[in-house]
């Protein structure tokens, strides 16, 4: 590394891209196999070849590059990797988990299962939310959600703010309830399809966690939305009956009768 960075960076090269940049320094590289340093009989691309031959193969299983640790879940769902707190979901509080720290992500998972991928923060005694993780806990403790920690600076679409505006006003602390619900599709869906079903909602004026979630289900499986009145068994039946030619001749001979 200091040969090539004394004899081929120096002075400084200048490349339109980074691809550019590599090819001219590989094709550096494989020049300078031809040399032929003092003491030696051969190239140093001969030498290179010897040596790839005494060396083993390489390993079935890709390397996986990265700090592995364990923790405990506290109280407030969090778990400390060096100087910071990463959240996991509240169902895990109290529990063991593991922990890979690569150069930009935190993953940390139990037993089996990943619950957890965090931006790696490079400061010291952060706190570092996902907001996601609290909404269970939330959505039973109404009361706390603007004062909620993990959810302050969480921006999301204009719209969301509409739609629980909307919520309230209709239905009061149940609307507030149903907002969180909505907020808890982002466990299972993407935010940008979850913000496209409530632009829709919005639309339609179908104000209600059952309507997103409808709505975002139509999308996700790309089917038109359309109300399946078997997931609603208390509302009342309506019968409607086929249109039958006869009945519209009825319907003028009435009205012939009215008019003589």
């Amino acid at each position: 590394m200091g040969y090539c960075r004394r004899n081929f960076m120096v002075p400084l090269p200048e490349f339109a891209t980074q691809e550019a940049f590599n090819l001219w320094l590989e094709e550096q590289c494989r020049k300078r196999q031809q040399d032929v340093l003092r003491g030696e009989g051969e190239t140093i691309g001969e030498r290179l070849q010897r040596d790839l031959a005494e060396m083993r193969s390489l390993p079935a299983s890709p390397f996986d590059a990265c700090d592995q640790d364990t923790g405990r879940v506290s109280s407030q769902s969090l778990v400390r990797y060096k100087t910071n707190d990463y959240s996991v979901p509240v169902a895990f509080a109290h529990q063991d988990v593991w922990i890979r720290a690569y150069v930009h992500d935190v993953v940390i998972g139990c037993r089996g299962e990943v619950i957890a991928r965090h931006p790696r923060c490079w400061d010291r005694d952060e706190l570092i939310f996902n907001p996601i993780h609290y909404l269970p806990l939330l959505e039973q403790k109404l009361n706390a959600f603007d004062q909620a920690a993990p959810l302050q600076g969480w921006e999301l679409p204009e719209e969301f703010a509409t739609l629980r505006r909307l919520m309230e006003a209709r239905m009061n602390r149940h609307g507030r309830r149903e907002y969180v619900q909505v907020l808890r599709l982002l466990e299972t869906f993407d935010l940008a399809d979850l913000h496209a079903a409530v632009k829709q909602a919005l639309q339609m004026g179908a104000i209600g966690f059952d309507a997103v979630k409808h709505l975002l289900l139509c999308r996700v499986e790309h089917r038109p939305p359309r109300l399946d009145l078997d997931c609603y068994p208390y509302l009342p039946r309506t019968t409607v009956d086929k249109t039958r030619p006869g009945s519209y001749m009825r319907l003028l001979s009435s009205d012939a009768e009215d008019a003589a």
